[in-house]
């Protein structure tokens, strides 16, 4: 006998759809969403040094959008919360411990020392084939102080010390400053004078009746022209799309702007949790939130005083609208003109021929519209602002700004047209447009054509990293922030007797799976993740319950606890 569930399809239906169900791998997806378990792994090789044995680990794609990988940036936005909330109403310093070398480190600096003297040796001795043995012994300790934790790069001196680089461009770098024309820094006039303090180390705001309050800010862009309560433009051709595309570009280096004028202002070091989101109009505005209490007429004054001025070549006319764009001549390795055959102007001598007395390229401000909040320490209203900082975090601009009528449509395509013909940064292939050779131009350069994320339609100028944090504010990196979680998670199972260890990074090497590789199927991937992840929980719950449970109650395998008898 068949037995159906009520909401199973008939085995004869009319429309066809018995055989309509889902895939194996969508119901492996599907569990894996609810279980949050990563659905698009990145699949590794991880070779056990001490067994030799290779296994396939699927490791978290890492997402940040929720349309690519709903876990993965439901886990990432639970990591921006638990910043912000960390960081927002601190009364104390935040510690920053400076990393220490361990044995490791110093064995291999001073094997590394030894390499270089044994190098300059060498190049007395015009010995080349030492020379060159020597070099690449240095970088393969370089790649082991790099494996082993080390922040930055060594120094390339011990390598180019024949090649004279060094000198070579550190004298053209004085030439190349002495010649450039310098800008002035004195503010403009129709801006706002400000106090300048100078800015103390202190990052925690004041007591106030024995609270510590925290600010909430939301800033904005001016007015561009009249819009409809769906954003689009009552009349597009009075509507400045131009400049709504140039400020969307400068809003994060205004933005900076504005901190470090408040900060001069106040003369403490203000920490800041900042987060950049469309408007409807498809303008950017930024959700602000500022550690410590600062009094609301400070706020006004430096939003009302703060601009950022872009010094760049003119681009009030296109100088090549059409098809016949400039030219790369391979014989002078720079692009010319497509008629007279002339070299273009390149970016130094541009910015270098603007005049003391003209005006900058743009200015960007932050419109008239100010809004501020107190935010009390520990309260609801605390905690559901940190829901609304990040309350878009896991959606894209374009699933935000979802255009449900013709008039969005073509207002988006407008302002999506206005950024395509606007330059986003001196290495911009749209200023050969313009008649400029962008920075680092060269023959693979296609003129118009930039890849960067502010002239995407999906974008609309946003930056790439939405969310805006100072250095200290909480001290700690996202990567510090997921160990936390996860090391809170290790001492909850450590209370109850399991115990978790940590893996040795070094017993373990990871790659690439090579092409033609058979490995497991995804499905596969998926049902191994899920069983391991449904084991923690299962593991977390008991702890959580044992550390609950009131004495003499039954703990979580079901086992009484009986306490001695008095």
């Amino acid at each position: 006998m068949t037995i159906l569930r009520d909401d199973a399809p008939l085995p004869n239906a009319v429309d066809g759809s018995a055989g309509r169900g889902p895939s194996f791998l969508d119901i492996a997806v599907a569990t894996a969403e609810r279980h949050g378990v990563c659905v698009r792994p990145v699949i590794l090789e991880q070779t056990d040094l001490d067994t030799g044995r290779r296994t396939f680990v699927p490791v978290p794609c890492g997402a940040t959008l929720e349309s690519k990988c709903p876990p993965c940036a439901r886990k990432h936005k639970a990591l921006r919360q638990a910043q912000c909330r960390e960081g927002w109403h601190l009364t104390e310093e935040p510690s920053t411990p400076r990393p220490r070398a361990t044995y490791d480190h110093e064995g291999l600096l001073s094997y590394r020392a030894d390499l270089a003297a044994a190098l300059n040796h060498a190049r007395e001795g015009q010995d080349a084939s030492e020379v060159a043995s020597l070099r690449d012994e240095i970088r393969w300790t370089d790649e082991q102080l790099t494996a082993l934790g080390m922040r930055g790069n060594a120094p390339a001196a011990a390598l180019d010390a024949d090649t004279g680089a060094g000198e070579d461009s550190a004298g053209s770098d004085e030439e190349c400053s002495a010649t450039r024309s310098r800008r002035s820094t004195r503010r403009r006039d129709d801006a706002p004078d400000l106090p300048r303090n100078s800015v103390s180390d202190r990052t925690v705001g004041r007591e106030f009746g024995g609270h510590y309050s925290s600010m909430f800010v939301t800033l904005t862009m001016p007015s561009y022209g009249k819009v409809f309560g769906d954003g689009s433009a009552r009349d597009p051709h009075r509507y400045d799309y131009d400049r709504a595309a140039r400020d969307a570009i400068c809003c994060a280096r205004l933005f900076s702007r504005w901190i470090q004028n408040l900060r001069r202002v106040v003369g403490w070091n203000v920490q800041y949790f900042a987060v950049v989101e469309p408007q409807k109009r498809g303008a950017p505005h930024l959700h602000i939130a500022l550690r410590g209490h600062i009094p609301r007429e400070v706020l006004r004054k430096v939003t009302q005083a703060t601009y950022h001025q872009v010094w760049w070549p003119p681009t009030g006319e296109m100088r090549y609208p059409g098809a016949d764009v400039p030219l790369w001549d391979k014989r002078h390795e720079t692009f010319i003109d497509p008629k007279t055959r002339k070299p273009l102007a390149d970016w130094d001598h541009a910015v270098d021929a603007i005049g003391p007395e003209e005006a900058p390229a743009h200015t960007a401000r932050f419109g008239p519209r100010l809004d501020i909040q107190g935010i009390a320490a520990n309260t609801d209203q605390a905690r559901e602002a940190v829901g609304y900082l990040c309350k878009y975090l896991t959606k894209s601009v374009s699933e935000v700004l979802r255009a449900r009528t013709a008039r969005q449509h073509d207002h988006y395509d407008r302002l999506h047209a206005a950024l395509c013909r606007t330059p986003c940064s001196p290495r911009c292939a749209i200023w050969l447009l313009y008649g400029v050779i962008p920075k680092g131009a060269t023959a693979k350069t296609v003129p118009g054509v930039c890849k960067a994320r502010a002239h995407r339609r999906e974008t609309l100028a946003l930056p790439c990293n939405r969310v805006l944090t100072s250095e200290k504010w909480t001290g700690k990196t996202l990567g510090d922030h997921k160990a936390d979680r996860i090391e809170f998670v290790r001492r909850k199972l450590a209370a109850v007797g399991i115990d978790k260890p940590a893996r040795d990074p070094r017993r373990y090497t990871w790659a690439t799976v090579a092409p033609g590789t058979r490995m497991p199927s995804r499905a596969q991937l998926l049902i191994s993740a899920i069983a391991e992840r449904v084991a923690w929980r299962v593991e977390y719950d008991r702890a959580i319950l044992a550390a609950e449970s009131p004495p003499g109650t039954e703990n979580d395998v079901g086992e009484c606890v009986r306490q001695p008898e008095r």
